[in-house]
């Protein structure tokens, strides 16, 4: 993994250049060493939701999940049954809790949250009246660009990705009927949801370290 040159000093570039990392290489040409060296403090996050659509103007948010780079920790919330039969407030609490997650965050790395998590979040937050973290407020990794560019699979899913690429998978399985009873707001079923969004972010932040040196050093602005 090179240095991206682009965004760095002339005296960043220089410097690089001439130290050298545990294989002997320069730490331009060997940029992950560097990055795994000297680690910084760029608060990381892995993020992950579930739903019961895929569109935000359909669905609602049923949980979601922020494991903590730094700590292990996960940040969640899961829907109560109440809120999911009160059709006036729906998710609300949950988007109130996930933007103030999310701002604790520097940066957030997602499985296809490009094209799924972020506009399905932010939709729901602008529908309940809540301001969503601003363009370029939050820096936004998406691992699923990396696998489908660099890699070749059958399937570019995560669960399939962090078995082949890591040699196991935490992800649990979810029939449809689980998914019907959340939705309705069965306790049981939405613990179960949880817990697979929870082993969902996990996979992604083993994923995210096996594939980190063949990505695009860079970072989107949510």
């Amino acid at each position: 993994m090179r240095a991206p040159v682009h965004r760095l000093k002339k005296s960043e570039i220089v410097w690089l250049s001439k130290h050298k990392c545990q294989h002997r290489h320069d730490f331009l040409s060997h940029y992950q060493c560097y990055l795994a060296e000297h680690p910084n403090t760029t608060r990381r996050g892995f993020f992950d939701i579930e739903t019961t659509h895929l569109k935000g103007n359909f669905g609602v948010m049923l949980c979601y999940c922020i494991l903590d780079d730094a700590t292990g920790e996960i940040k969640s919330h899961v829907i109560t049954r109440d809120e999911v039969l009160n059709h006036e407030t729906r998710d609300k609490a949950v988007i109130r809790s996930l933007i103030k997650d999310l701002t604790s965050f520097d940066e957030i790395i997602t499985f296809y949250g490009t094209k799924f998590d972020i506009p399905f979040s932010r939709t729901r937050a602008l529908i309940h009246g809540m301001t969503f973290p601003t363009y370029g407020t939050l820096k936004h990794k998406d691992v699923y660009y990396t696998v489908r560019h660099k890699f070749s699979l059958h399937s570019n899913r995560l669960e399939n990705a962090c078995r082949t690429l890591t040699g196991t998978t935490n992800k649990t399985g979810l029939d449809p009927l689980t998914w019907q009873r959340a939705a309705y707001g069965d306790r049981k079923a939405l613990a179960y949801i949880l817990d697979h969004c929870r082993e969902d972010v996990k996979d992604l932040r083993r994923l995210y370290y096996k594939v980190l040196e063949y990505a695009y050093p860079g970072v989107r602005a949510v």
